[in-house]
């Protein structure tokens, strides 16, 4: 299916700084809960990530991940999380972040 550039141009993919990572027992599947910084014209926002898997607790503080911020909360097992933390599957279908390869400033949208 092909869409229409205004389409993509809709989805507002922004990048931010995880600032708190901690279990998420309640949640069926193995999550974290994150709390990303995407800077001081947006703030912090909550996300349910399934990290468990590929990323100890310890190895996401201060770390830079894109998320889509405009699909809405969506509660996961009592958790409101606000943004979607973007990853892609590896060969065993972990969750790898999609980070920047370079240090940018919180809040940057994705072009």
């Amino acid at each position: 299916m092909t869409i229409d550039y205004e389409d993509f141009e809709r989805v507002e993919i922004r990048v931010g700084t995880i600032v708190g990572a901690r279990e998420f027992p309640r949640a069926r599947k193995p999550l974290y809960r994150l709390t990303i910084d995407f800077g001081p014209e947006i703030g912090t926002r909550e996300s349910a990530a399934g990290l468990p898997g590929r990323y100890e607790l310890d190895q996401l503080n201060g770390k830079q991940v894109l998320a889509v911020l405009n699909l809405g909360p969506r509660d996961i097992a009592g958790f409101q999380s606000e943004c979607l933390t973007l990853g892609v599957p590896d060969a065993e279908g972990q969750t790898i972040l999609v980070v920047p390869t370079s240090e940018v400033p919180d809040g940057g949208r994705l072009f």
